[in-house]
């Protein structure tokens, strides 16, 4: 059965999305746009032509010609019985490119694998057959991984015990059992703005009411925004990245951290602290964990970007009581957290300060050179420089980053649009441009960008309304 997006869902979506060009096509591109970046599911079912001329005060001829645009262009079809479905050309044929099908995809911020990696999956095979007599299904996970898990977090000075400690299939396997265990319906959660995508739709998906406070690249945090969002909502939940944050690259100070977590504290917000990024310290040094300030911190942590996006290897870091709410739910979610995996994770996790050091060597190389691309080709672009993690998340000035992905697309270069990155369509004027791909790929899509730019069109935002058909 096909999800259905309703109008007011879609127009919220959709933002500013009118240009100087036909309302019909400007439609038509920003739900492309949507689908491509994933907001809107393949699969998913658009709202009634008339439905939705009402939620965007548009003439009904003109959502139909959109959606007949979207069919001719092979993004739309019409199923008897289903209305309108949008499409990924390829899929619906059954065809199978690997990624998105582009030469350099630039919509995922993660780097390559790690060189120690095939020894570790080897040592691991040969191990396995040790482990045979385990019944497979692994709800908490190994103890040994759990207790390397466990040494980490005490070596950056946060006591922890292996029975603090939950091993999960990933980041975001994480964070969805802990948003449904601690979450209830109608409840508020806090998020940064912008934030990681998939944050965004793990607490749609429980209907969660979102609020925001914002982070830029250039002043961090506004704490104050966040402390009065927490002390006039009370959000159940509270969920950040504190160290080179998804996408803005910026990390919270110590006072910062202080701050924050003692207000959170005093309404009984529970604080979500996303470590996925937090060893890719290029030339910050180290910091403390969220949780050193507050006991009641969950916190999530990954290999998927230090190591290998394909090691699907996650944990969460929370008080004994967090993670019995948590287990009591997961096998509504799955079953346990596959064995092999885990004993490449044991290996991995122990020689984290070695693999850290890999990568921020690898990472001041490849960011220093697409700051350096990005100066050269595209001057009038302001670009900051983070202190680590895995992009830059740059204001383009006038251009919409909608309307560059697409363009983009037809050059064989994958991008996320700002607005995937925030609520209500914001963040139209910036793009996150990863760089963890190598040299020689970060200079072809600089060179795409530089190309492109100027004949996309502007950010509506800053243009004067055009009419509306």
């Amino acid at each position: 059965m096909n999800s259905l997006v309703t109008g007011r869902r879609l127009a919220r979506e959709l933002g500013e999305w009118r240009s100087s060009g036909p309302a019909y096509r400007a439609l038509a591109d920003r739900i492309r746009v949507l689908l491509l970046d994933g907001r809107l599911s393949s699969g998913t079912r658009l709202p009634a032509e008339r439905e939705l001329s009402g939620a965007l005060e548009l003439s009904r001829t003109t959502v139909a010609a959109a959606y007949s645009k979207l069919r001719d262009d092979g993004y739309l079809a019409s199923v008897r019985g289903s209305g309108s479905i949008v499409i990924l050309p390829g899929r619906e044929r059954g065809e199978h490119t690997g990624g998105n099908g582009l030469p350099l995809d630039f919509t995922k911020a993660i780097t390559s694998a790690y060189p120690g990696l095939a020894a570790a999956y080897s040592d691991a095979v040969e191990v396995l057959p040790g482990y045979l007599g385990h019944d497979g299904f692994d709800m908490v996970g190994l103890p040994d991984l759990r207790e390397a898990i466990a040494q980490h977090y005490r070596d950056r000075g946060l006591p922890t015990s292996a029975g603090e400690i939950m091993v999960t299939t990933g980041a975001q396997h994480a964070l969805n059992l802990v948003t449904v265990s601690l979450h209830s319906a109608g409840e508020r959660v806090l998020v940064e703005q912008p934030t990681y995508p998939h944050a965004l739709d793990t607490f749609a998906s429980v209907g969660a009411r979102m609020l925001s406070f914002p982070v830029s690249a250039d002043g961090g945090w506004d704490l104050a925004e966040a402390v009065l969002q927490i002390r006039r909502a009370a959000p159940s939940l509270a969920f950040l990245m504190p160290d080179f944050h998804n996408p803005t690259g910026m990390s919270m100070t110590i006072a910062e951290r202080e701050h924050l977590t003692a207000a959170a504290a005093r309404e009984g917000t529970v604080l979500i602290a996303d470590e996925t990024t937090a060893l890719l310290d290029i030339n910050r040094g180290e910091m403390p964990p969220l949780a050193c300030f507050s006991p009641g911190v969950v916190t999530l942590g990954s290999l998927g970007k230090i190591a290998w996006g394909g090691l699907r290897i996650g944990w969460i870091r929370a008080p004994r009581d967090v993670l019995a709410r948590i287990l009591r739910n997961r096998a509504a979610q799955d079953l346990g957290t596959p064995l092999l995996e885990q004993l490449v994770a044991t290996a991995l996790v122990r020689e984290l300060p070695v693999l850290a050091a890999s990568r921020s060597r690898e990472l001041l190389v490849r960011r220093d050179a697409l700051v350096g691309l990005v100066r050269r080709h595209l001057p009038e672009w302001d670009v900051r420089v983070p202190d680590g993690g895995l992009s830059l998340w740059i204001n383009t000035g006038t251009v919409s980053t909608s309307a560059l992905a697409l363009a983009a697309r037809a050059e064989g270069l994958g991008l996320v649009a700002g607005p995937r990155f925030g609520l209500d369509g914001a963040f139209e004027r910036f793009l996150r441009l990863p760089f963890g791909h190598e040299v020689e790929q970060l200079r072809d899509a600089v060179e795409i960008l530089a190309r492109i730019s100027s004949r996309v069109g502007p950010d509506p935002l800053r243009m004067p309304q055009q009419a509306v058909i």
